[in-house]
């Protein structure tokens, strides 16, 4: 026995398919672009010898190590 939806029994099907295309078009082309912003943010940084800025990532930040804090009274612990 084979049992499929019926996506044609809904009305308005054909709206949703097109808002949702849309919305995925414009989440790949903000991806394309933020990667091409990020590439060039890192050809200027490594151009003008900056490697420091070049190399730093936000990922390269351990989590599960967390720094000291530094008590007002005691200094750092």
């Amino acid at each position: 026995m084979d049992v499929f939806p019926d996506f044609e029994g809904l009305s308005g099907i054909g709206d949703l398919r097109e808002v949702v295309g849309a919305l995925l078009t414009f989440v790949l082309i903000t991806a394309v672009l933020m990667l091409i912003v990020c590439a060039i943010t890192w050809a200027i940084a490594t151009a003008n010898g900056n490697h420091a800025a070049a190399t730093k990532a936000p990922s390269s930040r351990s989590s599960s190590t967390p720094e000291p804090r530094q008590s007002p009274l005691t200094g750092p612990s």
